[in-house]
């Protein structure tokens, strides 16, 4: 019994270094354009081709409109934050 205990522990270790997740993991998305990123593109105002720079000034000037100080709610702050971060993370690495 502690002979399988250690096999198995010892598989999943291999099989965690040659593919990167564990088997237990569900396998991940790969980023790629969908609803969801054309949503924050919209509500930020960018366009598909739009880098870091233009994506966080488009944030800024959102985050400007919405503030719950200049008559926005803490909601369209966290939906422009959102956007954001999500358009951030799909931009391709440098």
């Amino acid at each position: 019994m502690i002979k399988l205990l250690w096999l198995v522990a010892l598989g999943c270790i291999v099989c965690r270094m040659l593919i990167g997740r564990w088997p237990w993991e569900k396998k991940r998305k790969v980023a790629g354009p969908s609803f969801e990123t054309a949503q924050a593109r919209a509500l930020l105002g960018v366009d598909a081709g739009a880098d870091r720079r233009e994506i966080v000034e488009a944030h800024r000037r959102r985050i400007a409109l919405v503030h719950p100080d200049k008559g926005g709610s803490s909601e369209q702050v966290h939906e422009a934050n959102a956007a954001r971060d999500l358009l951030l993370a799909v931009l391709p690495a440098d």
